[in-house]
C-alpha cells in the first residue's frame, strides 16, 4: 500500500497503460558521494546558441549608437560651443587609442622579428617617433593630475592653455595651423642666435679654403637667398672636428640648436648635447627610409609634415614647393655620415633660411 502512493497510475482508454513516473527520482551528482533525491532532469541542457548572443549584442551596440546621435544633436543644438570640444576631445581619444594599437603591433613586430627602429619603414619609424612624443607629453599630464582634486585644477588648465597641455590630436584644426605657426616663430627666431654662433666658430677653423666658404655662405644668407646643397657639401669635413663638431659647441650654441628643433634648452649641456645627438640621429634614418618609399608615395598631409619637421615653413607653402624641398633636402642628407650630425642640424637652419614662399623673422 505504501509503495502504490509512490506512483501514479494514469488510464488510458484503448492503449497500453503508461509506465509509472515516480515523483522522485535517484541521481548521482558530481563531486558527492550519497546520493541526491530530487525531481528528475531532462535529458539535454538548454543552451542559448551563438547567433542570439551576437543578435543581443549587436541589438544594444545599435541602440547605444542611436541614443549617442540623440545626445550629440541636442549637445549641438543647446550648447554648440561645448558640443565643439566635445566632439573634438572624443575624435581625438579614438584617434590616440589608434595610434596606440597600431604602435603595439609595431613594437610586437619588431620584437617577434628582431627588426631595429632603423630597419622599420618609413612610416612606422615616423608613427613610432610621433607616439613616443606625444606619450610623454601624455605623462606628465597624467602627473600633475595624481594629487586629490587635481583632475578639475587639471580640466581648466587644458582648456586654457591647449597648446601646452595637450597633443595635436585634441586641437581643432584652426587651433593646428594656428600653433603650428606659433611653433615656427619661436625656432625662427633662435636662427639669428644659430647663425652668430656659427660664424664666432669659424674663425678657429685653420684652413682658409673652408674659412672662404663659409664667408661666401654668410653673404648669400645676408642677401636673402636660400643655401643649397653645393654650398654646405665642400664644409661637411668641418662638422665633424673642432669646432663645429658637436661634443665641441658651446652651450649657448646648443641652446640655440634645441630651440631650433622645438626641444627644451633649460638643460644641463651634457643633456642638451645628448637630445641634439639623438634627434639628429632619428632624423638621418627617417631621411634614409624616406628615400627608399620614395617622395612619390606620401600623401600631400605626409609631405608637409615631413618639411616641417625638417625645419620647413610648410604650413603656408604650396605642395609643390614642398616636395621640390623634400627632394633637396634627402639628396644632402643621404649623403652624410654619422659623424656629420652637426652638420644636419644646421642645415635645418640654413635651408630654411629665406625660402621662396616662406615667412621672413620679420614677420614672424
Amino acid at each position: 500500500m505504501a509503495l502504490s502512493r509512490l506512483y501514479k497510475r494514469p488510464v488510458s482508454l484503448g492503449c497500453a497503460p503508461a509506465p509509472p513516473e515516480p515523483f522522485f527520482s535517484l541521481r548521482l551528482q558530481p563531486g558527492r558521494r550519497s546520493p541526491a533525491w530530487g525531481p528528475p532532469r531532462p535529458l539535454r541542457l538548454h543552451l542559448s546558441p551563438r547567433e542570439d548572443v551576437k543578435s543581443l549584442v549587436s541589438s544594444f551596440v545599435a541602440k547605444t549608437k542611436v541614443m549617442n546621435e540623440k545626445y550629440n544633436r541636442f549637445l549641438e543644438r543647446r550648447f554648440p560651443r561645448f558640443y565643439v570640444m566635445y566632439s573634438v576631445f572624443v575624435k581625438g581619444f579614438q584617434m590616440l587609442l589608434a595610434d596606440a594599437k597600431k604602435a603595439r603591433r609595431i613594437k610586437t613586430f619588431m620584437r617577434q622579428k628582431k627588426v631595429m627602429f632603423h630597419q622599420l619603414s618609413y612610416r612606422d619609424m615616423e608613427h613610432l617617433r610621433q607616439f613616443r612624443q606625444d606619450i610623454v607629453k601624455c605623462l606628465f599630464l597624467g602627473i600633475i593630475s595624481i594629487p586629490p582634486f587635481a583632475n578639475y585644477l587639471v580640466f581648466l588648465l587644458m582648456y586654457l592653455y591647449p597648446r601646452q597641455l595637450l597633443i595635436h590630436h585634441f586641437w581643432t584644426s584652426k587651433q593646428q595651423l594656428e600653433f603650428l605657426d606659433i611653433y615656427h616663430a619661436r625656432r625662427k627666431q633662435s636662427h639669428p642666435k644659430i647663425l652668430s654662433c656659427l660664424e664666432k666658430a669659424t674663425l678657429l677653423i685653420p684652413n682658409p679654403v673652408h674659412q672662404w666658404h663659409f664667408t661666401q655662405l654668410y653673404v648669400k644668407v645676408q642677401k636673402g637667398d636660400p643655401p643649397v646643397v653645393n654650398d654646405l657639401l665642400p664644409l661637411r669635413t668641418c662638422f665633424s672636428v673642432y669646432p663645429l663638431a658637436m661634443s665641441h659647441l658651446s652651450t649657448a650654441h646648443l641652446k640655440a640648436l634645441s630651440r631650433a628643433m622645438l626641444l627644451t634648452p633649460h638643460l644641463p649641456s651634457v643633456l642638451l648635447r645628448y637630445r641634439l645627438n639623438k634627434h639628429s640621429t632619428v632624423l638621418h634614418q627617417l631621411d634614409k627610409a624616406l628615400k627608399r618609399l620614395g617622395i612619390g608615395q606620401l600623401t600631400a598631409q605626409e609631405v608637409k609634415s615631413a618639411c616641417y619637421l625638417r625645419g620647413l615653413d610648410s604650413t603656408h607653402l604650396a605642395e609643390d614647393w614642398c616636395r621640390f624641398w623634400l627632394a633637396q633636402w634627402l639628396y644632402f642628407s643621404c649623403s652624410l655620415k654619422n659623424t656629420e650630425m652637426s652638420l644636419l642640424l644646421h642645415a635645418v637652419v640654413l635651408f630654411s633660411t629665406n625660402y621662396p614662399g616662406t615667412r621672413h623673422l620679420g614677420s614672424c
